[in-house]
């Protein structure tokens, strides 16, 4: 009899263990992103990073970039950014509720873009975006020190 018991304390165990991820399952939103075959993102906040002497500083402003990925493959880590310089491949990565744009330049900078599976307004969700690089000195129009930005994106597909 103590083995009956045992098992079913067992299978008791196992069902509040998964119970979260049942009922996580159930989000209507998710998976909508790991299917996502082209997304729109806008973001509309911009925070700007620099260093005065060795001390980091921050500023931040109102901004307009959007983002265009078309081809988006999560289960091959593949998509394409379309922007007015022509197609670039970005590497793409779902994991849980997070899909993730990345974008390695071979000179050394790093872009990231996350679309988040949480509302931000109706039929958008959440995203950031994020511009690792840095030049000695600026210019107007280009990115020449680090940026994230915050906005939201709409699925277009």
């Amino acid at each position: 009899m103590p083995i009956n018991r045992i098992l079913v304390a067992l299978v008791i165990f196992a069902g509040l263990v998964s119970l979260p991820h049942l009922l996580h399952a159930q989000d209507p939103l998710r998976g909508k992103l790991a299917a996502v075959k082209s997304i729109k993102c806008t973001f509309t906040l911009m925070s700007n990073g620099t260093w005065t002497g060795a001390q980091p500083k921050a500023e931040s402003k109102t901004t307009k970039l959007v983002l265009e990925f078309e081809a988006v493959n999560a289960d091959e880590g593949t998509a394409q950014l379309k922007s007015g310089f022509g197609q670039y491949d970005i590497i793409v990565r779902y994991a849980d509720g997070y899909l993730h744009f990345i974008q390695a330049f071979l000179n050394g900078p790093l872009y990231t873009t996350t679309v988040l599976e949480k509302k931000a307004s109706e039929g958008k969700l959440k995203a950031m975006h994020s511009r690792h690089e840095f030049t000695d000195f600026a210019l107007p129009g280009f990115t020449s020190s680090p940026e994230q930005y915050y906005g939201e994106c709409e699925i277009v597909n």
